[in-house]
């Protein structure tokens, strides 16, 4: 399981009223995957701030675009989906950051070396053989 946030935990029948759908509805979007309440002990459901706000979210697709509950599944997942491409972006970035550190480094390091080697010489010191 996720861990939460653990700002507030709330028993079923408070979030029902607070969203205006009955318990049923609650259960059934849990039977559906697409809300996860923590338990109690005694097996209670337990919502949780970030669990209301997926209620809000996904009570403004069924009830202002009428979107059915599997559109709901699947734009959430396409959502999780992008947060983790998204992360794995930002991680990708800052490893080519520090690749192109690595690189300028090792630039700077075979520079400081073939700059010893290097002897200058006028052109007319040059001797054909």
């Amino acid at each position: 399981m996720t861990e939460k946030k653990k700002r507030g935990l709330y028993m079923i029948g408070v979030v029902a009223r607070l969203a205006g759908v009955h318990p049923q509805t609650l259960r059934m979007y849990e039977r559906k995957k697409l809300i996860s309440p923590s338990r109690s002990e005694g097996s209670t459901r337990l919502y949780s701030d970030e669990d209301i706000e997926t209620l809000k979210y996904i009570q403004g697709l069924t009830r202002d675009y009428g979107i059915n509950l599997a559109g709901v599944r699947m734009i959430m997942d396409l959502r999780r989906e992008l947060k983790r491409m998204q992360r794995f972006i930002e991680e990708m970035e800052k490893h080519t950051k520090e690749l192109e550190e690595e690189m300028k480094r090792e630039i700077e390091r075979v520079h400081r070396i073939y700059r010893r080697e290097i002897i200058p010489v006028s052109r007319g010191q040059i001797m054909k053989r």
